[in-house]
C-alpha cells in the first residue's frame, strides 16, 4: 500500500504567502502615502524675518520659493516677479533683502531652515510649492514641491502645478 505524500502547497503555505504579501503590499501604501500627504508650516512655530522684522502671513495664499541667494541674479530676478499671487521667497543663505511688489524674502535662524528644509524634504535649490491659509498662522502646503527649472519661465511653471 502506498501512503499519501504531504503536498508542497498546503492551505497554511497558501495562506501564509497571501498574508506575507498583503502586509508589504499595506506597508508600501502607507510608506507611500506619509510621503505623499501635504505638511503644514505654522509661523507661530517657525520664526521668520523680514529684514529685522517678524514675519506675519497678509494673504490667504502664496506661492514659496526657496531658493540660494549664491546663485547668479536670483535675488534680482525674484524681485521682478509679477504674479497672481504673492510669493515668499527664503534663502539658504539667510541673506536679508528688500522686499518688492510681489515678494516678500525671508531669512530664519538655522533651526528653522533645518526644520522647513526637513518638513519638505527640499533638496535642490531653487524649489517651489503653494501653501493656503488653514487656521490663524497656519499654512498648508497645497501643491506638489517641484524644482525651478527657469526663473524666467515661473509663471509657466505655476500654470503647470
Amino acid at each position: 500500500m502506498a501512503k499519501a505524500g504531504k503536498s508542497l502547497f498546503s492551505l497554511s503555505t497558501l495562506l501564509a504567502s497571501f498574508f506575507g504579501a498583503a502586509m508589504i503590499a499595506a506597508a508600501f501604501a502607507y510608506f507611500n502615502y506619509k510621503f505623499s500627504e501635504y505638511k503644514f508650516i505654522d509661523f507661530k512655530e517657525w520664526i521668520f524675518y523680514e529684514k529685522k522684522d517678524i514675519f506675519t502671513p497678509k494673504h490667504d495664499k502664496y506661492i514659496v520659493i526657496f531658493y540660494s541667494s549664491k546663485e547668479k541674479n536670483v535675488v534680482e530676478r525674484l524681485s521682478t516677479i509679477e504674479l497672481n499671487l504673492p510669493v515668499i521667497a527664503i534663502d539658504y543663505y539667510n541673506e536679508a533683502f528688500e522686499n518688492s511688489k510681489n515678494t516678500t524674502f525671508l531669512r530664519a535662524g538655522t533651526r528653522t531652515s533645518l526644520s522647513f528644509i526637513q518638513r519638505f524634504n527640499i533638496y535642490e535649490s531653487p524649489t517651489i510649492f503653494f501653501i493656503t491659509k488653514h487656521k490663524e498662522a497656519i499654512y498648508k502646503q497645497d501643491s506638489m514641491i517641484r524644482k525651478l527649472d527657469n526663473l524666467e519661465e515661473l509663471s509657466k511653471q505655476i500654470n503647470s502645478l
